[in-house]
């Protein structure tokens, strides 16, 4: 015979779980204001590098959703040594995700060759259409700046052959110019008389002794709470920067004091071709980011862009305000007399839009880009759209200054 128990146990014993939990904080999260505190290794999303990319079709062909797309063309490449034969390479194209069919295995991650796919612990990508979820490689480069560093290897580790491989490549490349800087700090008497080089480009300029570090940049990373290891290898990007920047400015007043003023109005200098430093940030184009509910890496990544994009668009007003200014100098005087103008090769054929190349397509034209939205198009069609109307007006532009010169 079944014991019963005597009426009210049950429900004394519910009542004091219900005690026992009352006086406690609650274990659930209120996200997204309380923002969960991850290990810097999740799994969150699969993030492409690009550049190292050979399009191989390995992570394609072992993905068993299928849910990788790749697309690519051929291009012919120099010899790397002078009589040797030219080879052909696989140009990627297209390296697109499907995250709505993904189901995370980390297989790709796992068998490319050539590190190409990497683990983000970004995980705030959520879209309202499913469409929307099929993200191209442009959105995959994104995430892996947020990538951590891989760690270090242990010590007596032999290290892997490609970096040993490309350690002395660029070794090599810097002996290389070295000898070639020694030879115009101590140019021959024929060389006096040759005509001036152009400006040298920052990215053209080496510099030695990139062991030394900015400690301005370190100091900023550090109190924004990066890792030691990240605060130090930027603080070493900014200090070659700037001394890149230097060496190409003394490069340039040493030109310009052998050409003897011959050149004062230079060309108007691309904003592309401009070298700021990124550590500020654009605050509006932060707050805005912020406002949509971006998370605050993501937001400061772009306001940084946005502050380097501004900067060097002042730089570039500036040196054409300086060139104007110079030329205006050096063309004083009695005015002469005006000659009219040759008539321009009737027989010479209007440029097409198609034979016109332009800088910087990664811009987008606004206009375009809100009407599209307007309409109810995806952000990723607009954004494309909006790529092409802009080359499109930039093109014009530049077939209409050409035809007014």
């Amino acid at each position: 015979m079944a014991t019963t128990s005597p009426p009210g146990v049950g429900l004394a014993k519910g009542l004091a779980v219900t005690i026992k939990h009352l006086f406690r904080y609650p274990s659930t999260q209120m996200y997204p204001k309380q923002r969960p505190d991850l290990p810097p290794r999740t799994r969150g999303v699969i993030a492409l590098m690009d550049e190292n990319c050979t399009v191989c079709m390995l992570c394609a062909r072992e993905c068993p959703d299928w849910c990788i797309y790749i697309d690519s063309h051929k291009e012919t490449v120099p010899p790397a040594k002078e009589g040797g034969r030219a080879r052909t390479r696989n140009v990627l194209d297209r390296f697109a995700i499907d995250f709505s069919l993904c189901m995370y295995c980390g297989i790709c991650v796992e068998v490319c060759p050539f590190d190409a796919l990497w683990w983000s612990p970004e995980f705030e990508y959520a879209e309202f259409q499913i469409d929307d979820l099929l993200h191209e490689k442009e959105r995959l480069r994104e995430w892996m700046d947020t990538v951590p560093p891989p760690p270090m290897l242990e010590e007596g580790a032999v290290p892997p052959a490609e970096a040993a491989d490309a350690i002395a490549k660029k070794e090599k490349e810097l002996e290389a110019e070295a000898a070639k800087q020694a030879e115009v700090t101590a140019p021959p008497a024929e060389a006096a008389a040759a005509p001036a080089e152009a400006k040298p480009r920052t990215a053209d300029v080496k510099v030695e002794g990139a062991g030394e570090i900015d400690q301005e940049t370190y100091d900023r990373l550090i109190a924004e709470g990066k890792s030691e290891r990240i605060a130090r290898s930027k603080a070493k990007s900014a200090w070659v920067r700037k001394q890149k920047e230097k060496l190409a400015a003394e490069q340039e007043a040493a030109t310009a004091e052998e050409r003897g003023g011959d050149e004062a109005a230079a060309a108007k200098p691309k904003a592309a071709e401009v070298h700021v430093e990124a550590g500020e940030i654009d605050q509006e184009t932060y707050d805005q980011l912020i406002a949509e509910g971006k998370s605050e890496r993501m937001a400061r990544a772009k306001a940084k862009a946005a502050y380097v994009r501004k900067q060097r668009a002042k730089l570039a007003a500036d040196a054409e305000a300086g060139a104007e200014d110079g030329g205006s100098e050096a063309g004083g005087g009695a005015p002469e007399a005006s000659t009219p103008a040759e008539p321009a090769d009737a027989d010479e054929p209007k440029p097409k839009p198609a034979d016109v190349h332009v800088e910087g397509a990664g811009e987008i034209d606004q206009e375009t880009y809100d009407q599209l939205i307007a309409e109810g198009k995806s952000e990723r069609i607009a954004r494309s759209k909006a790529k092409a109307a802009w080359v499109r007006k930039q093109k014009q532009k530049l077939i209409d200054e050409g035809g007014d010169a």
